[in-house]
């Protein structure tokens, strides 16, 4: 689209091309600063967009979009995105258990948006289901998306580079720049290479807003939040050519003795394999082989016999899979920094186990953009109006983050159990799938179902379902109903062990 001389976004890009002002500043062209700068030029805004590296990024997360976060997508204008770039549906989630298995789809959801709980094929009668009457739409199956990080990200930027109310620079940022009179965030401070010495120099951007999303390794976060992520593990990377891995279009869990890992696939022919490795675990020692040694003799056994020449071809080239830290930062309300927001992973992350990390990040994007309207907000200069659409977004965005973080956190915590509690947890969470009570469990996963209540509802029927098993296999044995005392007592541990996993995620979640 090209601006016709004189207009006014004619004037708006040339002052973001020559003298580097604009109505916002969007740091970082990942994923979070990619869709916020959409979503405010789509309002009228003009925005300066700055990445350090525009070349496509090789990163072995965010590579499983949520059908919570399609939607989302969809609802930013950005759901183009998905095209052209080999995405794979993603339809439900398969959990191998110790040589168990069970699968579960996401739930069909109403055309008024209703997620429809226990709508199975078997449910389904003359077009019904579940209640469903003939003045409804008919349900449609939420849909996730896997692919290669980077070819979305590209189609991301492909996106703000088409759109004229949005100028790129491919420029380092260094620092903010405030006020002489004042702490306000005026801008940023850069770095820019010459491309004729090759050499960078100094360079500046300015915006009455300045939204700075540069990562899970923000060099901003200290100065602004104040917060440092927690790390407990790293995912380690395969990517495995044409794995047959049944169910197709579903997201596997597979939880060993030892060991955890995630598979979905990301293209036609390729398959993602995210093993998690904790710190300093023991069978990941050098003495053992260290990395390659754990997943070699520990990991790749416990994948099904199918699955497990894929996983070998992909660790023989001899190197160290690529990595990532597995991070825990809670979100922090920002209405004390004026001129300026940390949002994304700079601002809020959970472990990727779930995937939901690029669910939270559209969504975030939408609501911001939402709050921020020029209709409700005419000037982002106007810094006590900004400051209230950030106090609103805090708390209007904890109806699904809080859901997508505190479950993250908890399943991991269950799935890689390293006491006899958290194994207790463990057998009774797949118990509980295996009872069919996933529906709504999948749906909070999913990002399509809103209501942190129901989280607590199902993970505390997860902690009393796994006291009855463990209680049946206690008093099982030869002595019977003589270990009843023993296991009161394990009872009261396991659900102590619940709550200690539980509550405290939950709560930082609630402030």
């Amino acid at each position: 689209m090209t601006d016709v001389a004189d207009s006014p976004a004619a004037r708006n890009r040339e002052r973001r091309e020559k003298a580097h002002e604009a109505d916002v500043v969007v740091v970082g062209a990942g994923v979070f600063g990619c869709a916020i700068a959409f979503a405010l030029a789509n309002q009228g805004r003009s925005v300066i967009l700055l990445e350090r590296w525009m070349h496509e990024p090789d990163r072995i997360v965010g590579e499983l979009l949520q059908p919570g976060g399609v939607e989302a997508l969809k609802k930013l204008g950005l759901e183009r995105c998905l095209e052209d770039i080999d995405a794979v549906p993603c339809y439900g989630y398969h959990v191998l258990f110790r040589g168990s298995e069970v699968s579960f789809p996401y739930p069909p959801v109403s055309g008024e948006g209703r997620v429809i709980v226990g709508a199975g094929s078997k449910k389904e009668v003359n077009g019904h289901v579940n209640g469903h009457s003939k003045g409804e739409k008919t349900p449609v199956r939420p849909e996730g998306r896997g692919f290669h990080h980077g070819r979305f990200i590209m189609q991301l930027r492909k996106a703000c580079m088409g759109h004229p109310n949005i100028s790129i620079f491919e420029t380092e940022v260094t620092a903010t720049i405030k006020g002489q009179y004042g702490d306000a965030v005026l801008g940023v401070e850069t770095r820019t290479k010459d491309p004729e010495t090759g050499k960078k120099k100094p360079d500046t951007f300015f915006g009455q807003l300045t939204i700075i999303a540069d990562g899970y390794a923000s060099i901003f976060r200290k100065e602004i939040l104040g917060t440092a992520p927690v790390v407990r593990s790293k995912f380690y990377a395969l990517e495995l050519i044409d794995c047959p891995f049944p169910p197709a279009n579903t997201g596997h869990v597979v939880i060993g003795d030892q060991c955890l890992a995630l598979l979905y696939q990301i293209g036609t022919h390729e398959t993602r394999a995210l093993i998690d490795v904790p710190l300093d675990h023991p069978a990941a020692s050098p003495a053992k082989g260290g990395v390659r040694g754990y997943i070699e003799n520990i990991v790749i056994p416990s994948l099904p016999p199918h699955v497990q020449p894929s996983a070998r071809a992909a660790l023989a080239d001899g190197k160290i899979p690529k990595s990532m830290p597995n991070s825990w930062l809670p979100s922090k309300k920002q209405t004390t920094h004026d001129g300026v927001i940390v949002l994304g992973d700079a601002h809020n992350m959970r472990h990727p186990l779930t995937g939901g990390g690029m669910t939270v990040a559209f969504n975030d994007a939408h609501l911001l953009s939402t709050l921020l309207d020029p209709a409700q907000v005419p000037n982002l200069g106007d810094h006590a109006a900004v400051r209230r659409a950030m106090a609103t977004f805090h708390w209007r965005r904890k109806s699904l983050t809080s859901i997508i973080n505190v479950l993250a956190q908890a399943l991991y915590s269950l799935f890689a159990a390293d006491n006899w509690q958290l194994r207790a947890l463990q057998r009774g969470c797949f118990r509980y799938f295996q009872k069919g009570v996933t529906d709504e469990p999948v749906a909070l996963l999913g990002g399509i179902l809103r209501r942190p209540l129901t989280l607590a509802y199902h993970f505390f029927s997860v902690a009393f379902l796994a006291i009855w098993v463990n209680t049946v296999e206690v008093c099982g044995g030869a002595l019977g109903p003589l270990m009843l005392p023993v296991a009161l007592v394990q009872a009261v541990l396991i659900l102590w062990k619940a709550c200690v996993v539980f509550l405290p995620v939950f709560g930082t979640e609630l402030r």
